[in-house]
C-alpha cells in the first residue's frame, strides 16, 4: 500500500462519516452540476474519491445505468458497500486515480475534493491523462477543489487551491470549460469552507 493510500486508509478507519469536514447529508450541488452536464439514466459515471459520500446512494436511487466510485481507501469503499448491498449497478475501485486503467469509457466524471489533494504538478498531469482516457469525446467533467480563498490544508494534508482559470489550465486544450461556480460547504461542525467548482467537456481529438 502507497503511503498515500496508507493515510486515508487511516483517516476513514480512525473517524466516523460525520467527523469528516467534507461529509453532507445529501449531494445537492454534485446532483445539480451533473444534471446541468447532461445526466441521463443510461449514462455511465464515475465518482472520483467518492469515499462514504452519498452521491452513489442517489444515483442508484434513480436507476443510474452504471456507476463506478474510486478511492484510495478500501475501508471507505466498503463502508458505502454496505450502505448499498445488492446495488448491482456499481462498480468499487480501490486505488490511486493518477494509476487507475479504465476498464470502459465514461460519460460523466465527477470529483468533488480529491482533485485538490494532487499538489505536484506530475500527479495533476498523470490525473488529466487518466480522465483524458476514461472520458467519452464530449464527455464532461465536473470537479469542485478547494476555492484560492479556501482551506490550505485538509486531514493534516497540503491542497492546491483553485479557481476557474487555473483548473483550465491544468486540463489543457483537451478540454473546454463549460461553467464555473462558487459554493460554500458547511462542515459538519459548522466552519464553513470556499470551494471553486468547473465543468469541462472533452474536445474532440485533432487527427494525427
Amino acid at each position: 500500500m502507497s503511503e498515500r493510500q496508507a493515510h486515508w486508509q487511516r483517516v476513514y478507519t480512525s473517524k466516523e462519516e460525520n467527523q469528516l469536514s467534507w461529509h453532507e447529508d445529501a449531494p445537492a450541488l454534485s446532483l445539480v452540476l451533473l444534471g446541468e452536464a447532461g445526466l441521463r439514466p443510461e449514462m455511465a459515471v464515475v465518482d472520483i474519491g467518492g469515499g462514504t459520500a452519498r452521491l452513489v446512494d442517489a444515483l442508484v436511487a434513480r436507476e443510474q445505468t452504471h456507476v463506478t466510485v474510486l478511492d484510495l481507501s478500501p475501508a471507505a469503499l466498503e463502508t458505502a458497500k454496505k450502505r448499498l448491498a445488492g446495488a448491482g449497478n456499481v462498480e468499487w475501485v480501490a486505488g490511486d486515480v493518477t494509476e487507475w486503467q479504465p476498464k470502459r469509457p465514461y460519460d460523466l466524471w465527477h470529483d468533488r475534493a480529491a482533485f485538490h489533494f494532487l499538489t505536484a504538478p506530475e500527479d495533476q498531469r498523470a490525473y488529466m491523462r487518466v480522465m483524458a482516457r476514461a472520458l467519452k469525446t464530449g464527455g464532461r467533467a465536473v470537479i469542485g477543489t478547494f476555492a484560492l480563498d479556501g482551506p490550505e490544508k485538509c486531514s493534516g494534508l497540503p491542497v492546491a487551491r483553485h479557481d476557474a482559470a487555473s483548473l483550465r489550465a491544468v486540463l489543457g486544450e483537451g478540454f473546454s470549460l463549460i461553467s464555473t461556480r462558487r459554493n460554500e460547504h458547511t462542515t459538519p461542525w459548522g466552519a464553513v469552507q470556499q470551494f471553486q467548482f468547473g465543468t469541462f467537456e472533452k474536445l474532440p481529438q485533432p487527427l494525427a
